[in-house]
């Protein structure tokens, strides 16, 4: 990192613009109106972290894919790696959302979530999907 670094928060709508400066060893931010703020900046200059959303294969349901997400943010460089991993993953309908796909998904220590219910059934013919 560079001595010093400008972050436009976005935890709130204020947007503030922070300064993280490497000081005494340490990290400090400044220009930030709410503790928030002063959390986001630091937590984004020394760990970035997002939340991972994708699509992972099912068997026996209405449609053939089913949208996941992360429970919580993982590390922003493991991303790739994980959104490989949902090319691996297939699982059976019927489920619920918020049904636990894969615990500790990608060694991230975050779970892995169905974002939608799907019930089971074959997909429907092709002919008869609405385009």
């Amino acid at each position: 990192m560079k001595n010093k670094l400008q972050i436009t928060c976005i935890v709130c709508p204020l947007s503030c613009c922070i300064d993280v400066e490497e000081k005494d060893g340490g990290h400090v931010a400044g220009g930030y109106e709410c503790s928030r703020g002063e959390k986001y900046a630091l937590q984004e200059t020394l760990d970035p972290r997002r939340v991972l959303t994708g699509t992972v294969r099912v068997a026996g349901g209405r449609l053939p894919r089913l949208p996941v997400k992360t429970t919580a943010p993982i590390p922003k460089g493991l991303i790739p790696e994980a959104a490989r991993l949902l090319d691996n993953i297939s699982v059976e309908a019927p489920l619920r959302c918020g049904e636990l796909i894969v615990k500790n998904f990608a060694g991230s220590g975050a779970g892995l979530v169905a974002t939608r219910s799907l019930e089971a059934g074959g997909q429907k013919p092709e002919n008869d999907v609405k385009r």
